[in-house]
């Protein structure tokens, strides 16, 4: 299982990269992508959209089955993954470069406190 050290992770499996400015990208998980199986479409929030850290966001569709995203942090969507539109493979390729989904201008920056670490995370989903 891939999990970058310097990426923190939501219960929900989401990953968020500190980008500098308030601002984050956030994608799902390697184990998400894995337990998802192939992915065929991607549902991402439109620019300008607000989110709210829990709330869901969009959806991934795999052949398995179909899966909300959680928002790990609020805040304004400031920019989209158009790629994922024609290329939703991208999530299962490389769930942490060309998967990801979105960047939000947190509103709370204090959201990030309550997110795990890789160590964190990697002890949650062992324990499922």
């Amino acid at each position: 299982m891939n999990l970058p050290e310097e990426l923190k992770y939501s219960e929900e499996h989401e990953w968020v990269k500190e980008e500098g400015g308030n601002k984050v990208r956030i994608g799902i998980t390697d184990f998400a992508q894995s337990e998802l199986g192939d992915i065929v479409f991607v549902e991402l929030p439109e620019v300008g959209d607000e989110l709210e850290a829990d709330s869901p966001f969009g959806s991934v569709e795999s052949v398995k089955t179909v899966s909300e995203l959680y928002a790990p942090v609020s805040g304004k969507v400031v920019e989209v993954n158009e790629d994922l539109e024609d290329s939703p493979e991208n999530v299962n390729e490389s769930p942490y470069s060309d998967g990801w989904m979105i960047v939000v201008e947190m509103s709370n920056p204090s959201d990030l406190e309550k997110l795990m670490d890789a160590s964190k995370y990697k002890e949650m989903v062992s324990a499922d």
